[in-house]
């Protein structure tokens, strides 16, 4: 059994998601204009993990050859997850347009998809000062780190796929479901709108 739980601190709401990601956005077209990268390239990772809930390290070590968005694919390909583990990660047509935009303003010789300013890959410390920058910018809580972005992917999906946990355990690539359980368990406000409903039977 899972022996950790995921608590509101841990996720963000799709209120704050929709901040985190106007600023990102917002900032994005700025610098694009400008002919700067940097803002773009941080929309782009801010963005991927909210749509995948891919971990920091499978951030850092992700390679443009690792992605599928041609041919009517939506998907990536994570070499080396937890335990050494590789699996495909799906995602829908919005995020797959993102990627595609962001290969077509990314001007770099280099594998990885995530780089630094001087051309070289970005490591998990680099990733999370870039997520709290922004997440500072959208005036959300300083405890958020960037694997937040991860469990608000898993608990959107789940409760999107109709709480399907076999679909949330292979797109976390977690070995064992009940790892997978800890997000059925954040379902407060579904439960909170039942028992509303039921009190009106009674």
């Amino acid at each position: 059994m899972a022996n950790w739980i995921v608590t509101p601190e841990k996720y963000l709401s799709e209120e704050e998601v929709s901040k985190l990601l106007k600023v990102c956005s917002d900032a994005a077209d700025l610098a694009f204009n400008k002919g700067h990268w940097i803002a773009v390239r941080d929309y782009m990772i801010i963005d991927l993990a909210l749509n995948t809930g891919l971990r920091v390290q499978e951030l850092s070590d992700l390679k443009i050859n690792d992605l599928h968005i041609q041919y009517g694919e939506s998907a990536l390909t994570v070499q080396n997850g937890k335990g050494g583990k590789k699996r495909l990660v799906k995602f829908g047509k919005k995020t797959k347009a993102h990627l595609k935009k962001y290969l077509a303003e990314r001007h770099s010789k280099s594998e990885y998809l995530f780089i630094s300013s001087r051309g070289v890959k970005l490591q998990r410390s680099a990733i999370q000062k870039i997520f709290k920058k922004w997440a500072r910018k959208a005036h959300l809580s300083p405890a958020y780190s960037i694997h937040g972005l991860r469990h608000t992917h898993a608990t959107q999906l789940y409760k999107a796929s109709g709480n399907n946990l076999r679909m949330v355990q292979k797109q976390l690539g977690h070995s064992n479901i009940q790892t997978t359980t800890v997000y059925s368990d954040v379902v407060d406000e579904d439960v909170d709108e039942a028992l509303e409903r039921l009190e009106k039977f009674h």
